[in-house]
């Protein structure tokens, strides 16, 4: 599995420090401020795949970086070359900040994985997209709205204690939205949109320090950066295998179909027939796993899992009678 990650690093400062850090950058007049949120964007590294911000805001002054490994390296695979990425981030620091801030004067503060899944044409994309949705809340998770994910876009996914978050969506729809709002460069947009057809993207992200702490017993960014880029999979996996269900889906009649062809254990049989009522029923697969009140979920989930099946079925309304089970495509 192919995957791309970027990451965040923020340096707390106290208001007289902050206050000269940003007095140079106005100086230099390479960047532009959003006076929304007290936000100024420094432009120097962002050729280098590190864009600068500086957050004035009134309760605590930081400066962020967003580092895009792949193009600080001009490298699609920089978990090979993490010693190469750490002395070049190092570099990069020293260049803009001077000898007065290293790496490990940062905290890193989050982590972004994510892979793009060709799953073979626009119309099952969407179909995937709408069968995840009716998914509503799974345990430890709760879906979040946003205008961007209407229409079959997308499905967000926020932890409720543990500092993750899970999204899945349309790529070719996402950035054909960007393209409308683009100044310039619409023509190689548009190429891109073309590649990014019948493609979904899944995206796992560590918004929290304790998201990052539960994979890493590691202190300082540099140590913890190099832990996680080898665990990049593990990471990603562990989240996706929580927020999607193993197996393939289909309709309600067929789901029942398999369950009762291919489940000897008639206590566990019903239960898995009951669970595929309940799911849509209760418009999420949590409120419906606590609603059949078995002690033994577990093995319930593990039996849809071995004979391949999703506990949630495709809508009545949907044209698809058979979506192949994603992590086929991982």
């Amino acid at each position: 599995m192919y995957l791309e990650y970027s990451f965040e690093l923020a340096l707390t400062l106290s208001a007289e420090k902050f206050g000269k850090l940003l007095k140079k950058v106005k100086a230099k007049g390479d960047y532009y401020s959003n006076p929304d949120n007290d936000e100024y964007i420094d432009s120097t590294l962002s050729s280098k795949g590190i864009k600068v911000m500086y957050r004035d805001s009134r309760y605590k002054k930081k400066v962020k970086l967003l580092v895009n490994p792949a193009w600080v390296l001009d490298d699609d695979t920089p978990e090979r070359n993490i010693l190469k990425l750490l002395k070049k981030i190092e570099g990069h620091i020293s260049d803009c900040f001077g000898s007065k801030y290293t790496l490990d004067d940062f905290t890193l503060t989050g982590m972004t994985l994510s892979t793009d899944i060709d799953v073979g044409g626009s119309g099952k994309a969407e179909a995937y997209i709408k069968a995840l949705q009716k998914m509503g809340r799974i345990k430890g998770f709760t879906p979040l709205r946003d205008s961007r994910f209407d229409n079959g876009i997308g499905f967000w996914l926020k932890g409720n204690s543990n500092g993750l978050e899970f999204l899945i969506f349309r790529l070719e729809e996402l950035l054909a939205e960007q393209v409308e709002k683009a100044d310039h460069g619409r023509k190689k947009l548009k190429a891109i949109v073309k590649d990014s057809e019948g493609k979904l993207r899944a995206e796992v992200r560590l918004t929290e320090t304790k998201s990052i702490r539960a994979y890493t017993d590691e202190t300082g960014a540099a140590r913890q950066l190099a832990e996680l880029s080898k665990k990049s999979e593990d990471i990603f996996l562990d989240t996706f295998m929580r927020a999607v269900p193993f197996g393939n889906f289909y309709k309600k009649n067929k789901a029942a179909e398999i369950i009762r062809e291919e489940v000897t254990d008639v206590k566990l049989k019903r239960r898995m027939l009951r669970l595929l009522e309940l799911v849509p029923e209760k418009k999420s697969l949590l409120l419906a796993q606590k609603a059949l009140d078995c002690r033994r979920l577990d093995n319930v989930m593990e039996m849809f899992a071995a004979i391949d099946l999703s506990p949630v079925t495709l809508s009545k309304r949907h044209e698809v009678r058979k979506l192949d089970n994603l992590y086929k495509f991982l």
